[in-house]
């Protein structure tokens, strides 16, 4: 319940019951309890209000290059996590978020629950990436993208890497693959001696980046959408 309602992680919650800040009822809670709608639920004495797990939501957001997806604590522009509407949760958390440096689609939510799951899902689902680099990649080099091989011992599954145009000495990429973070991405590329500028996730299982969402601006996840992607990252996984 307190993961649902976005205040804290799953872990975070049992570590809060171990410490004994939260009471059902006026009693101690334990690991475990099930708790009613209509039970009294306090942290550190305060009131928690479950109705607050049922406005959880979910956000796709288009993050720019280098920008921040929570304030560093520096005077500036407000990071675009805080720009979220405040009446689905208290706390966010992005699930696979990608480098700093990189950007593209980013997936948020204030049900911890949710993300939790979701999170242990990601090298289920297949996601979308727009990879730039200096240069045009050697027929050898895009055959050493699509092996997957990292330092890691597992490599990663990628199903296409073609060529997606450029500007001047820079050339695009579309990378199609399997479970892949966007450090990956951009892993894979430098292994094969590419000079890479940008990586932008642009989907991310059945969650598409469209272009009508500008950078710094977010949308709600609609249900079908949250189901398929459950949906996807289930059948990925009992299929294995």
């Amino acid at each position: 319940m307190l993961a649902a309602a976005g205040l804290c992680s799953r872990r975070e919650a049992e570590e809060w019951i171990r410490a004994g800040r939260l009471t059902v009822n006026g009693k101690p809670a334990t690991l475990g309890v099930r708790v009613l709608p209509t039970d009294q639920i306090r942290l550190d004495g305060r009131l928690i209000r479950q109705r607050a797990a049922a406005e959880s939501r979910a956000y796709v957001c288009h993050r720019s290059p280098g920008e921040d997806l929570r304030s560093s604590g520096e005077a500036g522009a407000v990071a675009l996590i805080e720009r979220l509407p405040r009446r689905s949760g208290r706390r966010y958390i992005a699930v696979s978020p990608m480098p700093r440096i990189d950007g593209g689609l980013e997936l948020v939510t204030s049900d911890g629950e949710l993300a939790a799951r979701l999170q242990r899902s990601v090298r289920h689902l297949t996601s979308e990436f727009s990879v730039r680099v200096h240069g045009e990649l050697r027929e050898g080099q895009i055959q050493g993208v699509l092996s997957g091989v990292l330092d890691r011992p597992q490599p990663l599954e990628v199903e296409r890497c073609d060529p997606a145009g450029g500007e001047g000495s820079n050339r695009w990429y579309t990378v199609v693959a399997r479970g892949a973070s966007g450090r990956d991405i951009r892993q894979l590329f430098e292994r094969q001696g590419a000079q890479v500028s940008r990586v932008l996730r642009t989907r991310f299982g059945p969650l598409v980046l469209e272009r009508s969402l500008p950078r710094g601006h977010f949308r709600e996840v609609t249900n079908e959408e949250l189901t398929l992607l459950l949906e996807q990252a289930g059948s990925r996984s009992s299929g294995r």
